[in-house]
């Protein structure tokens, strides 16, 4: 038993109360009101039988490089529709139904894909790279994915997730530092407490998948006849019986290479992040050496390196800055500290036509002020074992019976675990419903009856729709994505939003030739200079 963690998580509890009645008991607690959130949702386009739209990318969407809130992830058809940070779930929420709302009409008759899994995929060579102009920032973006494709396939790229971004405001960490007396420089203080709180949210990060994991079955498809240790469960479709989200386990995608060269991300601290994510970046791997950088004059990848770049590295939570112009993610974070947080274990909910709903979010921003609250001692090779053994468990056995996770050199039943984290967070879903309206404790009972009842969870409705319906994976995904269509192309259509999308599709595409015209280097330099940044 590690020293530093504690024996009786009663006492842990405990030391989180006490902390929320300092909070409550100072004001402070008041202050979370400006806290910000923002949503990413990927989706794939599809064509109305459910296999991969081959189109480009719409150009009444405008330009996927420099449009700032509808854009293209891996691949052309994957569609990846963001918000700005908002004030509340509500705004939040209504802008990504406004943005599908705007997409759904300059689609023609494809549809979104309601599910993270994709389908109907015809091997690696049916998945086109996601297209970005002739700059020398859009082509480094599409060889990044070009390079993604030859080391790990393209076909695990098109998996699609939400997600979920948030940030305390300035005037609440100035409080908690001064209720703390903590002396050190404000900026300091935040990134400190910053990775504190994401240690901690990877501490119980099996608790998104067990709650709100959407996948536990695949389209056999999607594997291209690799075997697997999968079960059938009908002649088109794969899954596993206890399955939470098979997108977060491993037949997601996965960087291997870290496992094997026993290079992690170090969330010690910020300084320890941006260092080891550098290692990665710039120490040579064999493997992907032996595909080659740039040959016959065509870039396969941008580099040999462990990571191409920092967003190759996997990871289910990840501290972010607003990177300026060209300006590395590392750099930027160096530069300015940590501005917010992405948490991108959320698969899309199926049942969801926006794939995301309030309920989800008022559960994660209490999750995430119980992780603020919580001690956070720095995370040891054992435990970053038992983090990322805890995740792969509960992503393929989640709902079994009597399953066990690892807690502090024990085993420890996962409903058990669930049912006192659960239980402990009642405290800070109150002080939310006080500050920022009702939604929290009630979004908390919905994820207790989650935990008393695994049918109740959204991946034991998907496997039991399926078996009432007698469907496949693909028929189930593709009578949601139809159903969600439907629901989109019913909505009035807001007259300032559409002129507000529509201009910002023809000034991106603006913005993309402006781009193109500004360039007076080659490629090979400019990767020479974004690399050199330091």
């Amino acid at each position: 038993m590690r020293a530093h963690v504690p024996r009786n998580h009663s006492v842990l509890y405990a030391t989180i109360q006490q902390r929320l009645g300092r909070l409550t008991g100072s004001g402070i607690h008041a202050l979370l009101k400006e806290s910000r959130i923002g949503l990413e949702k990927e989706s794939l386009r599809v064509n109305s039988e459910g296999s991969l739209a081959l189109t480009p990318h719409p150009v009444a969407l405008g330009s996927p490089l420099t449009h700032p809130w509808i854009t293209t992830d891996y691949a052309e058809p994957l569609l990846e529709l963001i918000t700005p940070p908002m004030a509340t779930f509500a705004e939040a929420l209504g802008f990504l139904r406004d943005v599908q709302r705007f997409v759904y009409p300059r689609i023609g008759e494809e549809i979104l894909w309601a599910t993270s899994m994709p389908c109907v995929v015809r091997g690696e060579s049916s998945i086109p790279l996601a297209r970005y102009g002739s700059s020398n920032a859009g082509t480094m973006k599409t060889v990044y994915r070009r390079g993604l494709g030859y080391r790990y396939g393209r076909v695990m790229q098109v998996i699609a997730g939400i997600h979920f971004n948030y940030s305390f405001g300035q005037a609440f960490w100035a409080g908690l530092q001064g209720l703390e007396g903590d002396g050190v420089p404000l900026r300091e203080f935040i990134d400190t407490r910053y990775f504190a709180l994401l240690r901690n949210l990877q501490r119980l990060g099996w608790l998104v998948p067990y709650l709100f994991g959407a996948s536990p079955a695949v389209c056999k498809s999607f594997l291209c006849g690799q075997p697997n240790r999968l079960r059938q469960f009908d002649p088109g479709t794969y899954y596993e019986p206890w399955a939470t989200s098979l997108r977060m386990g491993d037949i997601g995608y996965q960087n291997n290479q870290e496992n094997k060269r026993g290079i992690k991300a170090n969330y010690d601290s910020l300084d320890a992040y941006v260092e080891s994510l550098r290692c990665a970046i710039e120490t040579p791997c064999p493997e992907y050496e032996a595909i080659g950088v740039k040959v016959d004059g065509k870039y396969r990848q941008l580099n040999g390196n462990i990571l191409q770049i920092e967003n190759e590295y996997y990871s289910t939570v990840r501290p972010k800055q607003v990177p300026i112009g060209n300006e590395k993610p590392t750099l930027a974070l160096t530069r300015r500290g940590v501005a917010y947080f992405e948490l991108r274990s959320l698969d899309v909910n199926a049942f969801d036509p926006l794939g995301v709903n309030e309920e989800q979010l008022h559960f994660l921003e209490a999750l995430t002020l119980f992780c603020l609250l919580a001690d956070s001692p720095p995370i040891d090779a054992v435990e970053r074992e038992n983090i990322d053994w805890n995740e792969m468990t509960t992503a393929h056995r989640g709902r079994e019976p009597g399953l066990e996770l690892r807690r502090n050199g024990a085993m420890v039943s996962l409903r058990a675990w669930a049912a006192e984290v659960t239980g402990a967070m009642e405290g800070v879903c109150r002080v939310l419903d006080e500050v920022k309206g009702p939604g929290y404790l009630e979004a908390l009972r919905l994820q207790q009856a989650k935990v008393e009842d695994p049918e109740r969870t959204p991946s034991a409705r998907m496997l039991r729709e399926m078996r009432e319906n007698g469907e496949t994976f693909h028929a189930f995904a593709r009578r949601m994505s139809l159903k969600h269509q439907r629901y989109f192309m019913a909505l009035p259509e807001d007259a300032d939003r559409t002129r507000e999308f529509t201009g910002l599709a023809a000034g991106s595409i603006s913005d993309q030739r402006a781009v193109e015209a500004a360039d007076d280097i080659d490629f090979d330099e400019y990767l020479r200079r974004y690399f050199a940044q330091h």
